[in-house]
């Protein structure tokens, strides 16, 4: 009897540390959606409050996508906020990052992205159903403003999205835009990405002061 205890005891301590460690910072979990052809990764340095984001991927736009994902699952409405920055010049003038809310980890599944592009592109995208092609320019909302922002936030608020940004902490926030995502559930998942835009390349970006308000 103590040992089929002692083994329920060691199944429930491992299945806990296994949780626990797939963890990133305040996400969940981070995960290549889509199969790229290069890995990526998150990584978490608590000291400093910095996520490290690296990952290939050809692109997050027609219908479907590839990248590297850290995130959790929030229900109802939320607010989320971070400093984006790209590490090193990159190959890929349209390598991204930036805040993603998806239905599901589906590489063809609908969601809403508030992106920044290396060459000061940014932009509020979405896809419309699953499989569906993402359009331009339908499915975007471009800054009116080609221009480096760092500080990136999407919030919701029933199913509205709205893209908010500014060029550093502490400046006040521009309208980017926003959209009605009919097709999202209440239940989402939200959180960090990196996309190469391109297969065979690794880009790599850092990601500060993250904040998720409920």
């Amino acid at each position: 009897m103590k040992t089929i205890i002692l083994i329920a005891c060691l199944v429930g301590f491992i299945s806990f540390e296994t949780v626990k460690n797939n963890s990133v910072g305040v996400f969940e979990k981070s995960v290549d959606v889509g199969n790229p052809k290069i890995k990526g990764s998150t990584l978490y340095d608590k000291k400093t409050n910095t996520y490290t984001l690296t990952g290939g991927g050809y692109n997050i736009w027609f219908n479907r996508d590839e990248f590297q994902y850290a995130y959790k699952k929030l229900n109802g409405d939320f607010t989320l906020t971070a400093n984006f920055q790209f590490v090193g010049e990159g190959k890929e003038a349209h390598r991204k990052i930036g805040w993603m809310v998806r239905a599901s980890l589906a590489d063809s599944d609908v969601h809403i992205s508030a992106v920044d592009h290396s060459d000061g592109l940014t932009v509020l995208q979405w896809r419309v159903k699953p499989g569906m092609n993402m359009r331009d320019p339908e499915d975007e909302i471009r800054a009116s403003e080609q221009k480096k922002y760092a500080v990136i936030q999407l919030q919701r608020r029933g199913n509205t999205f709205t893209m908010r940004v500014a060029e550093k902490k502490g400046d006040p926030f521009v309208l980017v835009g926003e959209h009605e995502m009919d097709n999202l559930p209440a239940e989402v998942l939200a959180g960090i990405f990196i996309c190469a835009h391109n297969p065979d390349v690794k880009e790599s970006a850092t990601v500060s002061d993250v904040l998720i308000e409920k």
